[in-house]
């Protein structure tokens, strides 16, 4: 494979970054998937290394070994490889295992080979639970769970290797992702499949609270393309927002799926105490550094999933 534009892809089988790497392929880079496939779609990647310009190495970011061999010849780096943030909490031995030694290993290795740009998918559980909104990159940090101070431990350690060596990186604080081909048990889907099954099933969603809870759903294509923006940013070494700026309230949602199944429900309230926790991205930076906004507006990106889950 050329080095002059191979991109090493950590995770690259995963939800994000197989909307990831056809966006690489379209750019004319050539593609080199790092993945120990437990949650990888194997037969799709087979297909786009039967297409050409992509090689998958399957293995594991927590041998530092297998991650600098991999490194070898990349002229770029996306690191997408984490366990999730629901896990973190039933395994905190396998969150920090993963996400933070993981993170070392590539970070290190992308230093010492002395690649061009660093990409490393983070995310807004950075914050915890913001004090306002929009949330804003220089908002304090309050992690609370060993996935969210993973990533949090991961902002700083590129930090590191960019003062010592030189490394220049950008890395992303998703909001809410979601959208097609997303595992069913994942944390911010849950909700989604929840109230669509039950609209399904002819029934009602139910809310617990007033549904005032509110989330930033942000769509995996426009995650995927600010993943590729931040590849060839001319600015650097600094986090940046990717969501859509908007907070999507839980009774808003229910309203959206209702209409997007055509169901003639109104949700039910389940009235009960509940914490109140709401997230939406100041996406400021996100067009300044990346030139980059969102295209799928959530009642469109909500719609086609529901269609296409049929």
């Amino acid at each position: 494979m050329s080095a002059s534009r191979t991109v090493l892809v950590t995770g690259g089988a995963g939800f994000i970054g197989m909307h990831v790497v056809p966006m690489l392929l379209e750019q004319g880079y050539q593609v080199r998937i790092f993945d120990n496939m437990f949650r990888g779609d194997r037969d799709e990647v087979n297909k786009l290394v039967a297409g050409g310009n992509v090689e998958l190495i399957d293995q594991d970011v927590r041998y530092g070994g297998s991650v600098h061999a991999a490194m070898k010849g990349c002229e770029s780096v996306i690191h997408l490889a984490a366990v999730s943030i629901n896990k973190s909490v039933a395994d905190p031995h396998e969150s920090v295992d993963i996400n933070m030694v993981g993170n070392h290993n590539v970070f290190n290795a992308a230093a010492e080979h002395g690649v061009r740009r660093l990409v490393f998918a983070s995310s807004a559980s950075v914050y915890g639970d913001p004090k306002k909104l929009p949330m804003h990159e220089d908002d304090q940090l309050d992690p609370l769970t060993p996935y969210c101070i993973s990533k949090r431990t991961g902002e700083d350690l590129l930090g590191f290797y960019q003062r010592t060596k030189g490394l220049s990186w950008i890395a992303l604080r998703f909001f809410n992702v979601y959208g097609p081909g997303q595992k069913t048990t994942a944390y911010y889907t849950s909700v989604i499949n929840h109230f669509v099954n039950r609209l399904r099933n002819g029934q009602a969603p139910v809310i617990d609270g007033k549904g005032e809870q509110s989330m930033d759903f942000i769509h995996v294509v426009d995650i995927a393309r600010s993943v590729v923006a931040a590849l060839g940013a001319e600015k650097d070494n600094v986090p940046v927002n990717i969501g859509t700026g908007i907070d999507t309230s839980i009774a808003t949602l229910a309203k959206i799926l209702i209409d997007a199944v055509g169901a003639d429900v109104e949700p039910q309230f389940n009235p009960r105490d509940v914490m109140v926790s709401r997230r939406a991205a100041d996406i400021t930076r996100a067009k300044d550094v990346l030139g980059w906004a969102p295209t799928i507006p959530v009642e469109q990106g909500m719609a086609e999933l529901v269609r296409d889950s049929k």
